[in-house]
């Protein structure tokens, strides 16, 4: 009944035959037996089988023909009346197949006819329903066709908005980097005044972490440990420049380890608190970087400072919140959407927080390429 393209199991069409071919023959004893002319189960069963398993050999070659010339096509006038050509001949066909089959086995039935007379009683008795069943069978491949049609649309709809959803984190990136690698320049052309060989070294570090930075740079997200590996590299060149006035602590849950987070998420959040908690200060700062869980499901990342702080947390959170950290949170609603959140305030103790929080993945990191 079904094409091959259903990828349906193939005892799928068999069953269906014979569950049709048994409510017939329950329907046919029954009725048999209500106007007093009964007949025997295996009589019933026998007769109704043979009609329908007749059906189901002659519904493969209908359904492939349905499933060419779809009446859905421009041309659907001239398909309709090959299809209706079609019923006629399905119906003849098994007409002749019923006829042949009846004749063999009537003699079992204690009644003798010339094939002629079984031939005719066949025809005017089910040339019609014949045709019925026919048309039942284009239907029934032509509604799988469009469930079929439905589900590969949908599937390919996914497609495009994961490579939507990818192409715009991968824009995000390409946003972040030229900003990242500007500030580190700045940095090294400030320090190559006071110290010309720190200056040199933080040039060949800066080249050991962009190599880095390339070698993952189709990767939307990353795990934890890698991203932190990335960090360290950048941390290197921030105490190069602030020797005596950055200490880097870190507070980071080991189960969180392999946690798949944002590629190049905390050098944006560290490096803003270097930026406006470090550099305006003489004094040594701390910056705390930590990752914990802090209910069930959910990830949370927070990148502390002990510097100035926000003078005003809502105009001066704005002033502070620059590409970097604004990339950052579009990169979150882009990959776990209203799920995540993102704050940048000041510390009960002094100093800024800046804070972001997702549902726990996997901890397989996920591809959305």
């Amino acid at each position: 009944m079904i094409p091959d393209k259903a990828r349906i199991p193939p005892w799928v069409q068999p069953a269906l035959w014979t569950i049709v071919g048994l409510a017939f023959a329950g329907q046919h004893y029954l009725t048999s037996a209500k106007v007093g002319a009964p007949v025997a189960w295996r009589t019933a069963i026998a007769g109704a089988l043979a009609d329908w398993y007749l059906f189901g050999l002659l519904a493969w070659p209908a359904a492939r023909l349905a499933s060419r010339f779809n009446l859905a096509g421009p041309q659907w006038r001239l398909r309709l009346v090959l299809h209706v050509l079609a019923s006629a001949v399905f119906s003849l066909a098994w007409i002749l197949l019923r006829s042949a089959l009846a004749h063999l086995i009537v003699p079992l039935r204690g009644v003798e006819k010339p094939f002629g007379d079984v031939l005719r009683y066949v025809l005017v008795a089910t040339f019609f329903f014949n045709i019925l069943v026919y048309w039942v069978v284009v239907t029934g491949t032509h509604a799988l066709a469009y469930q079929r049609h439905l589900r590969d649309r949908e599937r390919r709809l996914l497609e495009l908005e994961s490579r939507l959803q990818s192409a715009r984190l991968h824009a995000l990136r390409m946003q972040l980097n030229p900003h990242f690698l500007f500030n580190a320049l700045n940095g090294i052309g400030s320090l190559m005044y006071r110290d010309v060989d720190a200056a040199d070294s933080m040039l060949v570090r800066l080249a050991s972490m962009l190599r880095h930075s390339l070698d993952r740079s189709d990767e939307p997200v990353v795990t934890l440990r890698d991203e932190l590996a990335f960090l360290d590299r950048y941390l290197d060149l921030e105490q190069m420049r602030f020797p005596d006035r950055l200490l880097v602590q870190r507070d980071i849950d080991p189960a969180l380890m392999d946690q798949p987070v944002p590629n190049l998420l905390l050098q944006p959040l560290v490096e803003n608190a270097i930026k406006h908690g470090v550099e305006p200060v003489a004094r040594t700062v701390t910056v705390v970087i930590r990752a914990l869980s802090p209910s069930s499901g959910r990830i949370r990342i927070e990148v502390l400072d002990d510097g100035p702080g926000l003078s005003e947390p809502g105009p001066e959170a704005n002033r502070r919140e620059r590409i970097g950290t604004s990339n950052t949170r579009r990169r979150l609603l882009q990959l776990h959407g209203k799920a995540a959140s993102f704050t940048l305030e000041n510390r009960p103790g002094g100093g800024a927080c800046s804070s972001v929080e997702w549902p726990l993945s996997p901890t397989s990191a996920p591809s959305l390429a």
